[in-house]
């Protein structure tokens, strides 16, 4: 379903990768006390922004890459039951290897 959208200029369609519901030690954590999550794979990317001279400059990232992310960067947006972000490649701080 992903293949519907198709990121423009320097912007990427991310899948937050949720973060454990139980601690450690075995509490359930209610969704108001869960952290917006920072991390998650891409799943597609734009062919990149322009310089100041019209030229492309090539995106970073590529597809599958795991990144981290700004805590409350991009817009968030529902496709079926999948909550997805759009991000532009600025708000990507590091690629998870």
């Amino acid at each position: 379903m992903t293949n519907h959208i198709r990121p423009l200029s320097d912007h990427l369609l991310v899948e937050p990768i949720e973060r454990e519901t139980t601690t450690a030690s075995g509490i359930i954590l209610p969704e108001t006390a869960k952290e917006r999550p920072q991390e998650g794979k891409v799943l597609a990317v734009g062919p990149g922004r322009r310089d100041s001279e019209g030229k492309r400059v090539a995106m970073d990232l590529t597809v599958d890459d795991r990144v981290l992310f700004a805590k409350y960067a991009g817009t968030e947006i529902k496709l079926g039951d999948r909550k997805l972000l759009i991000l532009v490649e600025s708000d990507i701080l590091a690629i998870l290897k």
